[in-house]
């Protein structure tokens, strides 16, 4: 059967007007929730493969544990194998960051080194009403004040910080200026690599407020951190889908290169370590619907709003608080922003630990069933 030309362009505009109501009818969805609530541990196991394709001399790598005991996530066992002369457990000496340290002869011709760690999470939820005072010692709370190389608290990052809060009275009041200023003044960019590097002094400066978790969340800590609330990012990776059909909230568990997230945490007397991330807000926002979805009060975006002040969904596992961390036995001295993603180094110098085809490493994460 043909059609005329007549009949085929009324064909057509009807199927570009169907596409337009279906792209509009994506951005207007119904109504989502994101309520992440305490429902029991899971339990998964991560796995990082390593490969070294450049052998150059001796090859030296530093693995990222999962290795927080907190009343979120619990730490259980690691194990290795691979052709490593050397393995073990080490420390940045001031931050305390706990790391699994590997070094190959020079004469191996492929080095490989398989690290699993098994661990659990929950989800977080803030009872807002509770009143109870919840008590640490003032120096535990010190370093989350404390100025770091890419987290400065004084000039424009503290002038900032004031002009946000201007008004608020209690450390709550402050925490949610400033998280609502985030969400309504930066904003997620796709091309930025790796998870971003967390220069918020640049990005103030230059009023660039663009960028990935690393940037966005560390814009939040430091605001937090310069007008006196303690304040950490918590550097980790996704594990699994998101249980509320959020896309970009979750990860697909059997390739987790490029799931790193960096989330945030502020102490607020009232109840302790506090889950926020207005990072993973920006990025529902830019990614989620096929159009950038700027309004925090659009249908799609307003439970993440509500529901990312205060709570977490344990479908992601923490690694470590550091910043400024130094690799021990590195032959490099100059310190990294954070450790988040597997690092590595031979006689051609540091690899890109944001590229982990030509690195070359493979994460995954099997959830095991109680």
């Amino acid at each position: 059967m043909t059609l005329s030309r007549r009949k085929w362009l009324h064909a057509a505009a009807g199927i570009t007007a169907l596409g337009v109501a279906n792209a509009q009818s994506n951005t207007t969805q119904a109504p989502r929730t994101f309520n992440p609530q305490p429902q029991g541990w899971r339990t998964f196991e991560l796995t990082t493969e390593v490969e070294i394709l450049d052998v150059q001399g001796g090859t030296k790598i530093w693995l990222p544990l999962p290795d927080l005991q907190t009343t979120y996530q619990e730490s259980l066992d690691h194990s290795w194998t691979g052709t490593a002369s050397r393995a073990q457990v080490v420390s940045d000496p001031t931050k305390q960051v706990r790391m699994v340290y590997a070094e190959f002869a020079e004469s191996l011709k492929s080095p490989r080194f398989v690290l699993k760690s098994r661990f659990k999470t929950s989800n977080r939820a803030t009872s807002w009403d509770r009143t109870d005072n919840v008590r640490t010692l003032q120096t535990e709370l010190k370093p989350h004040l404390r100025a770091t190389e890419l987290l400065p608290t004084d000039g424009i990052v503290r002038a900032t910080a004031l002009r946000i809060t201007q008004g608020a009275v209690s450390d709550v009041e402050k925490v949610r200026a400033i998280y609502h200023w985030v969400i309504q003044n930066a904003h997620r960019e796709p091309k930025t690599k790796g998870c971003g590097t967390g220069d918020i002094r640049a990005m103030l400066e230059t009023g660039n407020l663009s960028g990935k978790c690393a940037d966005l969340n560390a814009l939040f800590v430091g605001l937090c951190r310069s007008c006196g609330v303690p304040a950490r990012d918590v550097y980790g990776v996704r594990l699994a889908p998101s249980a509320f059909g959020y896309r970009e909230l979750g990860a697909n568990a059997s390739r987790l290169q490029g799931a790193q997230h960096c989330r945030a945490e502020v102490w607020l007397a009232q109840y302790g370590w506090v889950p926020m991330d207005p990072a993973d807000v920006l990025k529902v926002m830019r990614q989620e619907s096929p159009d950038w979805i700027k309004d925090p009060k659009h249908p799609l975006i307003a439970p993440v709003v509500r529901g990312l002040f205060g709570n977490w969904e344990g479908n992601w596992v923490g690694f470590n608080t550091g910043h400024d961390i130094a690799l021990p036995n590195s032959s490099s001295r100059a310190p990294i922003g954070f450790l988040m993603y597997p690092n590595g180094e031979n006689a051609s110098g540091r690899f890109d630990e944001l590229s982990p085809d030509t690195f070359k490493y493979v994460m995954s994460a099997t959830e095991i069933s109680s």
